[in-house]
């Protein structure tokens, strides 16, 4: 078995910010299995909110040595990007090698999926603009992050698209007094999501507040080990393959989550229809669906995911799986 690791850079159309901070380009790692001259691929985005890096992501992956499977890896690597990629390619190379697929090899049936189109943070005018270039799409999905004009942007952008569903996604900017200053106005706007509004690991909160709109972990969980401590705090889980470490584990922390009441979101970082491939056996059946990375980027890989609108199609065999 050979394992190579390289990085590969798509550039955005536009600059995309979240609370965080901004950027131009999606830095993505991808590895590719090589046995019986046969290939498996997979791709991760290295996420600085969880100490990744590129170099660090691919130190991780060049360190592990001779690996025969998933089994071996999801007992060497943690959740995290690195384990992503090399599980995802994994799964890849095992359809590849036995002449199927992996959706045969999980008995999923994947069927095309409406996702939400995400929209940066900018300033009320710039958002609603944007909002109703995009009111094609059902769903938006609204980047925020504090302040006062995070209400603001909202009456923005529901004045602009007034017939689209809408969920917003805080990545953890808001403080418990914003929190209860926006949401009445969000009931009124018919917010019909609030992702992670807190930050991870100060989310107390959410145990002894009204939750009239569904709130949703996203930094809060990662993984299936995870999940037991958002009960009682959030009533959705964003399931990112980058998070939980493949589509292995993703899987199961689908099915906890399905087992504990939860309704799931899957979600992705911004990166490649390589990328996004696997989580659309995921997305099968949950009630969010977030895998528009690829209508970012202005060039996506040779054999792209078809995406007809807000509809994602199932990767091409060319493509993954």
């Amino acid at each position: 078995m050979k394992i190579e690791a390289n990085v590969d850079i798509f550039t955005l159309k536009k600059v995309f910010t979240i609370s965080r901070g901004s950027r131009t380009a999606a830095e993505v790692v991808t590895v590719k299995l090589t046995k019986n001259n046969i290939f498996g691929f997979g791709e991760c985005v290295p996420y600085k909110r969880y100490d990744e890096t590129v170099d660090s992501v691919i130190k991780q992956i060049n360190e592990l040595g001779p690996i025969k499977n998933r089994v071996e890896l999801n007992n060497l690597l943690p959740p995290g990007a690195a384990r992503n990629a090399l599980d995802c390619a994994f799964w890849d190379l095992e359809a590849k090698l036995n002449n199927t697929s992996v959706e045969n090899l999980l008995s999923i049936k994947t069927l095309p999926l409406i996702t939400s189109y995400t929209l940066s943070i900018d300033t009320p005018e710039i958002m609603g603009q944007e909002a109703k270039k995009n009111s094609n799409f059902p769903i938006l999905k609204i980047k925020l992050g504090g302040g006062e004009e995070d209400l603001d942007r909202i009456k923005s952008i529901r004045l602009a698209a007034p017939n689209t569903k809408i969920i917003v996604d805080a990545n953890e900017g808001w403080t418990l007094n914003e929190y209860k200053k926006l949401i009445p106005h969000f009931v009124e706007f018919d917010i019909k999501m609030i992702e992670q509004p807190f930050p991870a690991g100060n989310d107390e909160d959410l145990k002894n507040i009204d939750r009239p709109i569904p709130i949703c972990a996203d930094e809060s969980c990662h993984d299936s080990a995870s999940l037991d401590k958002c009960i009682g705090k959030y009533d959705v889980v964003n399931i990112k393959l980058d998070k939980t470490g493949g589509l292995t584990e993703a899987l199961k922390l689908k099915i906890k989550a399905k087992q504990l009441g939860f309704e799931i979101m899957v979600g992705c970082m911004i990166g490649s229809s390589l990328a996004m491939a696997p989580a659309i056996l995921v997305a099968q059946g949950v009630k969010w669906v977030d895998l528009d990375g690829p209508l970012l980027l202005s060039k996506d890989r040779e054999y792209p995911l078809h995406i007809d609108g807000s509809k994602i199609h199932p990767p091409s065999t060319e493509l993954w799986g």
